[in-house]
């Protein structure tokens, strides 16, 4: 393995200011970096740059957004401004504006993410195709990965399931169908520790910890596309209006790691409004700050959006599953304990 050179340091101990990824890491990082661009490039698709702050927030309940206050010209007040959780909202303004299909690689930020496999800041590879089902989507990150491990893991096509269909073969219980009742029961007899604060009249909660801590575990190696999820799990997808409904949603696995989050985009301002104050609802139910929605995403979406289905990946994640590691902190170089 490279190393860096590192000079005997004389005197009193010093803070360690060295980077947790190895030399053949960060080059592997550049590396994958730049097939990421080739590949793009041969199917023009456009990278683009887009700000890191913003007025608006994630309003989802999951996700801690970082803020941050500007004083200066343009601005009486101290105005609030937000680390973007993901370059989603930007980039589904371009492509408003007419932008065509586009790529970038843009540092996002989650406040409260810290572990084995999360950082507060962290790498995303985020892309958006007009006229892509959900469908052609999965079929090129497929390719996408075939291009860009080639040589350091042999990447076979995901595998596709239903998330229906992935509770039904795991648990023996259905999403669309069973009581709240039955997923509690099931996770008690079968898991080590349970939450004591999980409502136990809201069904997404259960499903989440299944799915955290039965499903994904059992997954193995090899990659999974996990598809057609609950309409309360829909985010910024679109639905299918069914029988049943589903939310137009897929996740990418890969050796039990998730790695990326797709949808066929929303595009009915009126019902993402709906969606964000709705998040903001389930926010002050659980005591957690409403913020504020971004509004000129809303008038983005107003004005048209171009039927499209979009991905975001964990190029950390990445790197960490083709070099064979088992944290960020020896992919990314300079992980939270470490800034």
């Amino acid at each position: 393995m490279n190393t860096w050179a590192v000079p005997a340091t004389e005197g009193r101990a010093a803070p360690d200011w060295r980077p947790g990824a190895a030399l053949e890491h960060v080059r592997l990082r550049a590396t994958l970096a730049a097939r990421v661009r080739d590949f793009f490039s041969t199917r023009g698709v456009m990278e683009v740059d887009t700000p890191l702050l913003g007025r608006g927030a994630t309003t989802d309940p999951a996700i801690e957004s970082f803020a941050t206050h500007y004083r200066g010209p343009g601005a009486r007040e101290a105005q609030t401004l937000y680390l973007q959780t993901s370059p989603e909202f930007f980039m589904k303004r371009l492509l408003a504006a007419g932008s065509g299909a586009i790529f970038q690689l843009a540092h996002a930020f989650r406040n409260g993410e810290a572990g084995r496999r999360h950082n507060p800041e962290f790498l995303l590879l985020e892309w958006y195709r007009p006229g892509f089902t959900p469908q052609a989507l999965m079929a090129e990150i497929d390719a996408l990965l075939v291009a860009v491990l080639r040589g350091y893991r042999d990447y076979q096509p995901a595998r596709r399931i239903r998330y229906r269909q992935w509770f039904l073969d795991q648990t023996g219980l259905d999403p669309w169908c069973d009581p709240v009742a039955a997923f509690r029961a099931f996770a008690l007899a079968n898991l080590p520790s349970v939450p004591p604060t999980l409502p136990a009249d809201e069904l997404d909660p259960w499903l989440y910890l299944l799915l955290t801590h039965w499903l994904e575990p059992r997954l193995g190696e090899g990659a999974v596309f996990v598809h057609d999820y609950p309409v309360s799990q829909a985010s910024l997808a679109s639905v299918h209006p069914g029988p049943p409904p589903v939310a137009r949603r897929f996740e990418l696995y890969l050796d039990g790691v998730e790695l990326a989050n797709g949808y066929h985009e929303l595009g009915d301002a009126e019902e993402q409004r709906r969606r964000f104050s709705a998040d903001n609802a389930r926010r002050r139910a659980a005591g957690q700050a409403p913020l504020p929605p971004d509004q000129r995403l809303l008038a983005a979406l107003a004005h048209g959006l171009p039927d499209c289905s979009g991905v975001a990946l964990g190029f950390d994640r990445l790197v960490m599953l083709a070099a064979g590691l088992d944290g960020l902190d020896t992919a990314s170089g300079f992980s939270w304990p470490r800034i």
